[in-house]
């Protein structure tokens, strides 16, 4: 068997995956690793046989996809988050990262290891591949011979020592601080609901209106006084049923169908007045609801306001359906291609609408190669760019760093003319899966014989060490954002996810994607100064 798998890399690739994924889903006290398992698996299977090899290209390329489709779905979260905290977020995101390198330093005194070496644990304990790379071409380009390559192996060996540890020591930090703070993900998503796509318990309910404060105010004033999450449908006047629009008044009498977020609609009823029985006519035959896909490129990328829907049609759009996400449907909103909005319409113009929208399951599912192509062309394309910074300090985004950065851009832009730079919801969350397998399948069988190796005295101090920067930043953010800054838990799980798998168990502890904007607002300025950090780090300690 070792020999077939020896020979066929696919095949060992594929039998690493679906082993570590059957891993993951293993729940213990009702926890798992979910797919962080499949890097375990996979530098267990690598230690058995030196032999075990997958090509560097593969794990190039499942990096490449995953940053670059976590860039597209995030880059809107992320300059929003930064528009709205943005020094803070940066200062303290910088200085976390400036405590693991000065850490590092001081755990080389005390374990007398090389400056190679050292440098290579503290890329590895912070999962950063780039920083690894970007200290072996210095050492290369400094040194020459089997010099270079005496330092290359050591900064290889802490690299791939550190490295599980990096993830564990975030995952270990996590479920204790979770435990000790008691964080409620419940009570977390509903805070941060306007802030972010996120799901909503979303229900529809009848109000009668009795409270004198709103009778002869539209409901655009209504909106401007009370900055809720819900939308106003259908209204009940005098036997006759209407759909509202901005400059709808509110009457005595009137009965609103409206659509909103449980707890928001239970506050709702003491501003309106009570709830109320929809009389018969409520349900007549003129008016009718329909869930439409949106597969029209045209309309992709684009919000409802711009569309000006209510000039041509008598309909409203009370909510849209993002992958497994139910949002409110309001002006702001940008539509994507996968979306499935609910309209209500009058019955001879739902079959306009849906040809407008385009309305196909299948268009709405297909990848644009050519923008996807281009995107990740461009994101490779600012990797491959050498920053020099003097005194022999250089560094390149890479194959992480280029794509993501690229990917938040496009992402946040949406569309460029006629190109369309965003994924449908589907397309994009079966990208970052397969670009995740690729990836952590590839390290941990590539990693897994050095691992093994290096399990000497040497290798102890050296997991030690990781182990020890690791928990103690993954700690520290955790402590420091949680209770000095008031920052979400839920957002920090992804501050300190600074590798996928991490960001895959975070995920699956909140059941949402908040983890997800804190990773995207995180993992592009913790790249780039791990990277300096890295170099500054070995030219100072050698």
């Amino acid at each position: 068997m070792s020999d077939i798998l020896s020979q066929y890399p696919l095949l060992l690739l594929f039998l690493v995956a679906a082993l570590g994924y059957f891993i993951g889903q293993i729940k213990v006290r009702g926890s798992s690793l979910g797919t962080a398992a499949i890097l375990f698996t996979g530098l267990a299977i690598g230690a058995l046989d030196e032999r075990f090899a997958i090509p560097e290209i593969i794990m190039l390329l499942g990096l490449s996809i995953f940053v670059y489709s976590i860039g597209l779905s995030s880059g809107p979260a992320f300059f929003q988050s930064y528009k709205k905290n943005g020094w803070r977020d940066f200062i303290f995101t910088f200085s976390m990262l400036l405590l693991s390198g000065l850490l590092a330093g001081i755990l080389w005194t005390v374990f007398d290891l090389s400056a190679a070496m050292i440098t290579g644990v503290y890329s590895g304990s912070t999962t950063n591949t780039a920083a690894l790379a970007g200290v072996i071409d210095l050492i290369n380009t400094k040194y020459q011979g089997t010099d270079a390559a005496s330092m290359v192996e050591e900064a290889v060996v802490g690299y791939s020592f550190s490295y599980p540890m990096g993830v564990l020591g975030a995952i270990i930090a996590i479920v204790l601080m979770e435990r000790l703070f008691k964080i409620d993900y419940k009570g977390e998503k509903h805070d941060l609901r306007k802030e972010y796509p996120l799901e909503e318990n979303l229900m529809r309910r009848a109000f009668e209106i009795t409270n004198p404060e709103v009778f002869g105010i539209t409901l655009r004033d209504f909106f401007r006084k009370y900055d809720w999450n819900f939308v106003f449908g259908r209204r009940y006047r005098n036997g006759i049923l209407t759909l509202t629009h901005w400059d709808s008044t509110i009457q005595e009498g009137d009965i609103f169908m409206v659509v909103g977020a449980e707890k928001d609609l239970e506050e709702l009823v003491s501003i309106l007045g009570k709830d109320a029985q929809l009389p018969l006519e409520f349900n007549n035959r003129e008016f009718d609801h329909r869930r439409i896909f949106v597969s029209n490129p045209k309309v992709a990328g684009r919000t409802i306001a711009s569309l000006n829907i209510t000039e041509q049609y008598q309909a409203s759009i009370t909510r849209i359906r993002r992958g497994d996400i139910e949002m409110i449907a309001t002006g702001d909103t940008v539509l994507e291609l996968g979306d499935r909005i609910r309209f209500i319409a009058r019955r001879q113009d739902l079959d306009a609408l849906a040809e407008y929208f385009g309305d196909s399951y299948q268009e709405s599912s297909k990848v644009n190669l050519f923008s996807f192509g281009l995107g990740i062309g461009l994101g490779l394309l600012l990797g491959s760019i050498e920053f020099n910074f003097g005194n022999g300090i250089s560094f390149k985004l890479g194959y992480a760093g280029g794509p993501l950065i690229v990917g938040i851009v496009l992402g946040a832009l949406r569309r460029t003319g006629n190109i369309v730079w965003t994924l449908p919801y589907s397309a994009n969350v079966t990208l970052q899966q397969i670009g995740l397998i690729l990836l952590l399948t590839t390290i941990g069988v590539r990693s897994g014989n050095a691992f093994v190796e290096s399990f000497t005295y040497e290798g102890l101090c050296l997991f030690l060490t990781g182990a020890i920067i690791s928990l103690v930043t993954a700690f520290t953010i955790l402590l420091v954002g949680y209770k000095l800054l008031r920052m979400p838990f839920s957002l920090l799980m992804g501050v300190v996810s600074n590798q996928p798998a991490i960001l895959e168990f975070a995920q699956s502890r909140t059941k949402n994607n908040i983890p997800l904007f804190g990773f995207a607002m995180m993992f592009p300025l913790a790249l780039i100064a791990k990277v300096i950090i890295a170099q500054v780090l070995f030219l100072v300690l050698n």
